[in-house]
Formats: structure tokens, C-alpha cells, sequence
């Protein structure tokens, strides 16, 4: 029996699986899909966020501020992708001043670093493709770039490191509490007890929430949909760029991404359906609309994909984080939207000491606080890659040609624990299909390393979840005779 069951393998689950690792604790983490970051963590604005929107004395404030200032040692101790390139709010004329007045003082309260105001000359200076009729803005050095799949792998890598363990494809069902611990049901035949719970469900931690408590939380999913640039493009602004926020959130951003690419997005749409990351022409043509009037000509034609996720927003407008009033051992990670990336590593710090105080658990003396990333052959000089082929030829063999992947490291992204056993686990590890021709080329070489490192047949090799077998299971033959 575990002491304690993670609920979710997102970005929050997994960096408090980290931080619980550092004590002496059994520990198993419980995923509905098939690998880590397949929720909302897995398609946001990759942002990490200064601070200087939430609310003063919300626990957005707090533990958006603490994470941006864990981000640095992070990125060190984990080997995470990480730059501080700064942010704008940036107002146009028509915009309301005060507004921009107003976030600067919430970011002063919330105690934001370095938050200035600038005035047109250097704005323009600063952002030589920013429209015209931008006329000041809000300046946060503090505010970085991140690769949430990196975070949340590299956080999953290192608990599993420290002894706890991921169980995936299983969906939890039901939670009864019992002479106080915790029975938890899962798909088919799963079972298992836990002394502590905790929730971090995402947009169905409200569900997950429910089954235990009599006090309801309601999750109202917000679909926002991104255009991603191809490199190209990748330096048309140097900071992240935002417009001023509303009440469906903080707005249009264009940024720059850790591997060169630009972003754009996303909207805000409502929707009732957890599962819908389909993307439409109306919303992205509100994205685009906010481009063309944000920037002065957005190379919007360099345009690799589009997609869109889902954030779980909780109609109390805050993180919902702490014990269950009425069912102690039961931890809440509920709404958790933007900042949420930001505030990942912070929240999984709280929510660590409280689950380890609850049971009494000390710390190890032996926990490892570092791990190293997968070697990034295109990264590498001529001479630090050839050492590397030298002591493994499978990096010397290119899979995917536009973000020069080799063998060696999609092999290692299967290798590790927990490793991937997809081609989207492949691509969020190691960018395999990530780029310009968005897997068009590499797909069937990655498939083939797939089926031979995990020993399926190649028609079992499937692109994410369990209905998404990239050979279909028919027998062609037979359509053949049904069609004549």
C-alpha cells in the first residue's frame, strides 16, 4: 500500500512527486493517459510569468512569485530549457492607461522585481515590429521561457529516480475513505489504498475533488487555440509581448519559444467538453486579427501547426490548494489555470511539506536533486558530437531531419523512466516531428525504433492515446472485396 497517491502526471502532479520524493514515503503517481504532460501541460503559452497580474494575497500571487524565483536552480539542477527574456503589456492608443497603471501597482504588492513602466521611444526601440500606435508599457525583466515538456518530464524523471512510481492509462473512478485512508478505483480491475490523496486532476480535479467532499467545486473549461511559427520567425520579437488582460484572461500573446520557434495565442472559449483541443477557423481567426493589429506585418504565413488546450478555471477565480476540510489525508490542487506553469514548482513545494507533515515523514539522506537531459546532438560542436558518436553510433544516424533528432536520442527518450511509449511521448522529449514538416518525414522511422525498443509489433505503435494506432487494424483485402 502506498502512503501516498499523486492523482495527475501534469506539471503540478509531477513536480510535487518530486518534492515528496525528498521524503521517506511511498509514492505512486496515477495518470488517466498514457504519459506524462497530457493535459494542459502539454499545450499552453510555455510561459513563465512575472507576477503582476494575479489579485494581491491570491495564492496565484503567492506561488506564481515563489516559482518564477525557484526557476533559475531548477533549470540547473534538472537541466530544463529556461530564459528570462522579459515580458511587455504593452497599451495602444484608445487603451485605457489606468489599466496598465493597475497592474503595475498589483505587481508592486505582489512584489514583482524590476517592473518599470516605459514610454514610447523605448518601447519601439526595445520592439522595432511592434504596431505604431503602441504607446508605453509594462516592463518585467523577471518573466521567462520555459518547455512544459521538458518541466514536466524532467520533474517526472527525477521522482522516479528517488523512488516513486507512475501508473498510466488509468483513469480513477471512485475514492472511498475508510477507517481513515483511502480506497481509490480505477479502470478496470485497478485498486489500490493510500494514507493521503493528492488531487491533481486538472480540468477534472473537480471531479476528482467531489467524489470525497460535500462541499461541490465546478471546473468551466476555457479552450485557447496558438499558431506556432516555424524558426524562421522565431526572432520577429524579443520579449514576450502581451496586450492588456480581460476578464477571459490575460489575452493574445506573441513570444518566442526556448527552441526558436514563435508563438501566438491563444482566445478564451467556454466549453463544456474536457476532451476538446480541436482547433476552428473562427477562433483562430481571432488570433490571427490580434496579430495583424498587435504587430506590424506578423510573419503569420511561416505558420508550421496550430493547436489548442484547455485550462480548468474554478468559478472562485483562485488555486484552490489545501486539505479537504471534511476529509482529512485528502489534498486539493484545484483551478489550476495560468499562472499555473509559473507556479508549478512552488505548489509542489507547499503541497510537499503539508502531505509529509500530515504523516509524520522525514526527509531522506540520500535524495538525488539532479538530472540530465537527453543529449541534443544538433546543440553540440563538431567535435563534442563526433566523441558522442563515437560512443554511440545511433547519434550519428539523423530520424528527423528538421530538428536534426537522431537515433540516440529518441532511444534514449524511450529508455528513461518514465520513458516514452508514444510518438507524442517521442516528439515532447525530444522535438522528433516538432518541426517544419510536422513528422511528415519521421514518422515512420520513429515508429520503427518505437516498436523495436518496447518490442511490439509495429501496428501496435500508437501516436498518443489507446485509440490512435498509426496502422489500422483492418484487413485490406477485405475492403478491397467489400468496395468492388
Amino acid at each position: 500500500m502506498p502512503d501516498v497517491v499523486i492523482i495527475g502526471a501534469g506539471v503540478v502532479g509531477c513536480a510535487i512527486a518530486r518534492e515528496l520524493s525528498k521524503y521517506s514515503l511511498d509514492i505512486c503517481v496515477i495518470e488517466k493517459s498514457e504519459d506524462v504532460c497530457c493535459g494542459t501541460s502539454k499545450a499552453n503559452s510555455a510561459l513563465i510569468h512575472a507576477g503582476y497580474d494575479a489579485a494581491p494575497g491570491s495564492l496565484k500571487a503567492r506561488f506564481n512569485i515563489e516559482g518564477n524565483k525557484m526557476m533559475d536552480r531548477l533549470a540547473a539542477d534538472l537541466d530544463i530549457h529556461f530564459k528570462r527574456i522579459g515580458s511587455y503589456v504593452v497599451l495602444f492608443e484608445g487603451d485605457d492607461r489606468s489599466k496598465l497603471e493597475e497592474l503595475y501597482e498589483r505587481g508592486i504588492k505582489n512584489g514583482v522585481e524590476g517592473l518599470r513602466m516605459i514610454e514610447k521611444e523605448e518601447l519601439h526601440e526595445k520592439e522595432p515590429n511592434i504596431a505604431e500606435d503602441a504607446i508605453a508599457a509594462l516592463y518585467a525583466p523577471s518573466a521567462g521561457i520555459v518547455c512544459p515538456f521538458g518541466m514536466t518530464s524532467a520533474f517526472a524523471e527525477n521522482a522516479c529516480t528517488n523512488g516513486v512510481k507512475f501508473i498510466f492509462d488509468t483513469k480513477v473512478t471512485d475514492i472511498v475513505n475508510k477507517d481513515g485512508s483511502y480506497e481509490i478505483s480505477g479502470d478496470g480491475a485497478f485498486k489500490t489504498t493510500a494514507k493521503a490523496v493528492i488531487n491533481a486532476a486538472g480540468v477534472y480535479s473537480d471531479k476528482i475533488h467531489n467524489m470525497v467532499s460535500s462541499r461541490k467545486y465546478n471546473i468551466r473549461t476555457r479552450r485557447g487555440c496558438y499558431y506556432l511559427l516555424d524558426k524562421s520567425a522565431g526572432n520577429f520579437v524579443n520579449h514576450i509581448i502581451f496586450t492588456l488582460p480581460n476578464a477571459m484572461g490575460k489575452g493574445i500573446v506573441t513570444s518566442p519559444t526556448v527552441h526558436g520557434n514563435l508563438i501566438v495565442g491563444p482566445d478564451a472559449l467556454e466549453t463544456d467538453d474536457r476532451e476538446s483541443t480541436c482547433t476552428t477557423a473562427e477562433e483562430l481567426d481571432k488570433v490571427r486579427m490580434c496579430v495583424n493589429r498587435n504587430l506590424k506585418n506578423p510573419p503569420l504565413k511561416a505558420v508550421i501547426t496550430s493547436f489548442a488546450g484547455l485550462r480548468a478555471h474554478e468559478e472562485n477565480g483562485d488555486f484552490i490548494i489545501g486539505e479537504c476540510e471534511d476529509a482529512p489525508g485528502f489534498f486539493d490542487c484545484v483551478g489550476i489555470e495560468s499562472p499555473g506553469l509559473s507556479a508549478a514548482p512552488a505548489i509542489g513545494v507547499y503541497v510537499a511539506e503539508l502531505v509529509a507533515g500530515k504523516l509524520g515523514a522525514g526527509k531522506k539522506e540520500n535524495f538525488i536533486s539532479t538530472r540530465k537531459g537527453i543529449p541534443e546532438v544538433s546543440k553540440l560542436s563538431f567535435e563534442e558530437r563526433n566523441a558522442l558518436i563515437a560512443r554511440n553510433p545511433a547519434y550519428g544516424n539523423i530520424i528527423c531531419r528538421c530538428e536534426t533528432i537522431s537515433e540516440g536520442e529518441i532511444i534514449d527518450a524511450i529508455r528513461r523512466r518514465p520513458g516514452a511509449t508514444t510518438l507524442d511521448g517521442v516528439k515532447r522529449r525530444v522535438r522528433a516531428g516538432m518541426g517544419r514538416c510536422q513528422a511528415g518525414f519521421c514518422t515512420p522511422r520513429t515508429m520503427e525504433i518505437l516498436a523495436r525498443e518496447l518490442d511490439i509489433p509495429l501496428k501496435s505503435v500508437r501516436k498518443s492515446g489507446p485509440d490512435s494506432l498509426m496502422i489500422p487494424n483492418i484487413d485490406l483485402n477485405e475492403k478491397f472485396r467489400q468496395s468492388e
